[in-house]
């Protein structure tokens, strides 16, 4: 029987050793999923806060298109206003009266007659008649917009003053002016 009491030791002496081999592979194996499902639960955070940050950006981006878009719309509505009001005031200076017209084209004749002293002028068909000449000056009478041409004698000085190009540099020097008459 001794031997069986030796056996039985030795038996009970490995199952102590499994036990302790079973219990230390447990508890490794609960740290290591421990271990794991803390590195899952800091992976999901690290990920929830990059899709949270590249949410922030897409609505930033999404918002400075709009933003963008509706200055845009803005720029082109005030674009338009502006070129309909060029084009409405170069209509009424088109259509004003006769007096109105030889009074401005006399005026004009003047100033030009400061640069050009005897110029050639030329005018719209059927207006020769509201200017007031003097000296050697010829006037031909073309087809274009009101105001005048004035040119020297060899052609080497050339001055419009039709109504359209006057309005046209003047609306361009006082763009930023007529734009915050317009818009305030």
């Amino acid at each position: 029987m001794a031997l069986d009491k030796v056996i039985e030791e030795i038996l009970e002496s490995a199952r102590k050793d499994a036990d302790q081999l079973l219990s230390a592979a447990e508890k490794e194996r609960e740290s290591i999923l421990k271990k794991a499902a803390e590195d899952a639960l800091s992976q999901q955070k690290v990920q929830q806060k990059e899709t949270e940050d590249a949410i922030k950006r897409l609505r930033q981006q999404e918002l400075s298109s709009a933003e963008l878009e509706e200055k845009r719309i803005v720029l082109n509505a005030r674009k338009e206003m502006l070129d309909r009001t060029f084009e409405e005031v170069n209509e009424g200076i088109s259509e004003m009266t006769q007096t109105d017209k030889a009074r401005l084209y006399n005026i004009i004749l003047e100033k030009g007659r400061r640069v050009i002293p005897e110029p050639r002028i030329y005018c719209p068909k059927g207006e020769a008649k509201f200017l007031t000449i003097k000296g050697r000056e010829k006037v031909e009478e073309i087809g274009m917009g009101p105001g005048l041409i004035l040119e020297s004698e060899d052609g080497s000085i050339r001055i419009d003053y039709t109504f359209k190009t006057v309005l046209e540099e003047i609306w361009e020097k006082e763009l930023k002016n007529i734009s915050t008459i317009l818009f305030g």
